[in-house]
């Protein structure tokens, strides 16, 4: 799949998530299958950049290119300037958020709120797209709600303002993530246009994968909360979607080194104070499904340093490994 002038290695991509794609996330999936990895959300407003966790955000050093940063706003103009400057420092897809469903963010006729104004939908468009030389992607829901889906609409909105690339998570903004995902709306839309298609929502295993794709048509899949715990999830289902044959689930020692990995990024990243905190969330969605999961979560919970961490980590992989009947 192309985007602009980017090949991208493979029809998977890694979804933007508040709070979860962050650098050190992105760099893993993109080392364990994911073709593309796109930043978390971005507020087009520059005001607030400043802040420690917008300056994470905005940190993209030695990420594998393209780099595809996410913005967020509801002005034309702002949105325009703020593309520019994140290609300033590195960006060289931006993609548009009109997906979101939260509160706080719809609040301010932002992110799928913003589905309900097609005029102002196209003027977001037109002018971020002349705004930039990179290619422009966008990420959308098929509606507002049940009875106004007009992604198919929206979608060719998009085309015309020379939007790249058109990622459809299958919901409307009022399901949130309720629900069954919509695969026959996005096979719709993938029909009403002739840019590339990525479908999104409830993709969690190779099987599902494949049925995606079928029902759509679409040109990629978008992987999100099945990746948080798994992000192998993306060499699993390009073996699947290449082989038809499934990968044998991966044996508990390399999935020890992998979150080991993990954490130690994240504890050079944000400093060990912060990456204590921010890891704890991550280690748990890694032993979800496993025996004795929640004595070992709410010792993370309690832990304050990397070495508690570590340590912990160790020693729960060792007692899966210990009883791995049990674990099986």
């Amino acid at each position: 799949m192309r985007i602009g002038s980017y090949e991208i290695a493979n029809n998977l991509l890694l979804a933007p998530m508040a709070g979860v794609t962050d650098r050190p996330f992105r760099q893993l999936c993109r080392s364990l299958g994911a073709g593309l990895a796109v930043s978390e959300m971005i507020s087009a407003d520059a005001s607030l950049w400043g802040t420690k966790k917008s300056v994470k955000r905005l940190d993209h050093d030695g990420e594998e290119a393209p780099i595809s940063v996410q913005i967020l706003g509801s002005d034309p103009q702002v949105m325009a300037q703020a593309a520019q400057a994140n290609v300033a420092m590195g960006a060289q897809i931006i993609d548009i958020n009109m997906g979101c469903p939260a509160k706080k963010v719809c609040k301010k006729s932002a992110g799928s709120a913003l589905l309900k104004d097609e005029s102002l939908v196209s003027a977001i468009l037109k002018a971020t797209v002349d705004a930039v030389e990179v290619p422009v992607t966008l990420k959308i829901r098929t509606g507002t709600d049940p009875q106004n889906r007009n992604g198919e609409r929206i979608a060719e909105i998009a085309e015309d303002a020379g939007i790249q690339a058109l990622s459809v998570h299958g919901r409307t903004r009022a399901c949130k993530f309720a629900g069954q995902a919509e695969y026959e709306t996005i096979g719709k839309i993938k029909q009403k246009v002739t840019i590339p298609v990525i479908a999104n929502g409830d993709i969690d295993s190779p099987q599902k994968a494949a049925e995606v794709l079928e029902k759509t048509g679409a040109d990629a899949l978008m992987i999100g909360r099945a990746a948080q715990g798994r992000p192998w999830i993306f060499n699993e289902i390009s073996s699947y979607l290449a082989t038809g044959q499934l990968l044998p689930e991966p044996e508990l020692e390399w999935v020890a080194d992998i979150l080991t990995r993990h954490v130690q990024q994240l504890y050079g990243f944000y400093g060990e104070y912060l990456g204590v905190r921010i890891a704890r969330k991550h280690i748990a969605w890694y032993s979800k499904g496993h025996p004795e999961g929640a004595v070992f979560r709410n010792r993370i919970n309690y832990s304050e340093s990397p070495a508690e961490q570590l340590q912990a980590i160790k020693e729960y992989f060792q007692f899966l490994r210990d009883n791995r009947d049990l674990a099986a």
